[in-house]
């Protein structure tokens, strides 16, 4: 899916801002030299970009082996298995060789050591069954040399699959909650949780036509402030910006700080974080450049585009937003974006600046301005920003 062909989008403001991205697509360099708020320190070529991350990946990856990892073998017990699955992955996606060293043999035998009878992997008692599983399947797929553990991946999608909220639970199309997934069975879905099971859907192989996904979709388009396009709940043209916000079930929930969460006329504000992760969710459910949703997604990503904060968030998830900024940018396979003022910008490049400037001596990542989801957790803050980097290299 070709997002370098923005300029068929429909609308005449979307067209017109993104004929500037086009031509910087062909001349990233130039476009990094003229157009305005660029990082200074941002790499010029391709061979710049990947020294710039070999070496930050390097520092990380040193720090989760011989700081970050316990004796054994797993990275934050606290959070179940999330976060050994998200270090796991994260190694791999740039370091596929490190499949059989003696720390990611470690870790994947705590995850295997977690594989419970239903099929899901999480630790006993978890509330957080999906999020963990999900998390889980994508450190697997990663290691899977020699389909080692087809099997173990196999139980998992049947697990993923049956405890999404559809006709099991007795829901209709017309739930607000139908197609989600929340943190386990009993909580209920939200679009973070969604997107998470719709990576590891398509790390298992599915693709749009699958009926999870497609069950997925009308979660996802229910959860975006676009009228008309999935969306039928009584607030969807209030807010009509195109961002995504947390869940539409149960009434509704948004995770914005500061001031109301819901605007005048009654929707749920929408920001950054989350919408990076209803756009990749509706690319891995098929949607094309043309489609309204991605349209009015792209409009919302491009009008509130920042590497200093998560959009209507502040700083809190601040490294959870770089992950799901870079993975879906990367999915889309857009390199060039134009702000609300028309400055084009290399996001990529940029990216890698700011995550290179914001590393620890000792190699880590740290959220220092806001703890909210574990981002005082160095491991899990590491495993983000070590996944965001994979995604920019060029």
């Amino acid at each position: 899916m070709q997002f370098d062909r923005l300029l068929s989008f429909g609308t005449k403001r979307v067209s017109t801002r993104v004929a500037g991205v086009l031509l910087a697509v062909g001349l990233v360099v130039l476009a990094i030299g003229q157009d305005g708020p660029a990082k200074a320190n941002a790499p010029q070529s391709p061979g710049q970009t990947n020294a710039a991350i070999d070496e930050a990946v390097s520092l990380g990856i040193s720090f989760l082996k011989n700081r970050g990892q316990s004796a054994d073998g797993s990275f934050s017990p606290e959070s179940g298995v999330a976060v050994t699955g998200l270090c796991v992955r994260a190694i791999l996606e740039n370091r596929p060789t490190e499949v059989d060293s003696p720390a990611v043999k470690k870790a994947l035998q705590v995850i295997l050591d977690n594989v419970q009878p239903d099929g899901g992997i999480y630790v006993k008692g978890s509330r957080h069954r999906n999020y963990e599983t999900s998390v889980a399947v994508g450190a697997l797929v990663a290691a899977n040399r020699d389909d080692r553990f087809d099997s173990q991946l196999k139980r998992a999608e049947a697990f993923l699959k049956e405890i999404q909220w559809d006709e099991g639970e007795g829901l209709t199309p017309a739930d607000p909650a139908y197609g989600g997934a929340g943190y386990g069975s009993h909580s209920r879905p939200d679009l973070s949780n969604t997107s998470f099971m719709i990576d590891a859907l398509r790390d298992l192989g599915n693709d749009a036509n699958d009926e999870a996904i497609k069950k997925a979709l009308i979660f996802v388009s229910r959860s975006q402030n676009l009228a008309g396009h999935g969306n039928d709940l009584p607030h969807a043209a209030s807010e009509g910006d195109g961002g995504f916000y947390y869940t539409p079930a149960a009434g509704g929930e948004t995770k914005v700080v500061g001031g109301d969460t819901r605007d005048g006329g009654g929707g749920l504000r929408s920001y950054g974080s989350i919408t990076y992760a209803g756009f990749k969710s509706l690319i891995h459910a098929g949607l094309t450049e043309s489609d309204p949703r991605v349209i009015a997604a792209m409009n919302f990503i491009q009008d509130h585009y920042s590497l200093t904060e998560n959009p209507g968030m502040g700083q809190a998830g601040l490294y959870y937003y770089y992950h799901t900024f870079a993975k879906a940018l990367g999915a889309a396979k857009l390199r060039v974006l134009t702000d609300a003022d028309g400055n084009n910008h290399v996001w990529n490049r940029e990216l890698v600046v700011t995550l290179t400037d914001a590393q620890q001596d000792d190699g880590s990542w740290v959220n220092r301005s806001s703890d909210r989801w574990m981002e005082g957790n160095r491991n899990l803050v590491t495993a983000y920003s070590l996944l965001a980097l994979s995604y920019c290299r060029e």
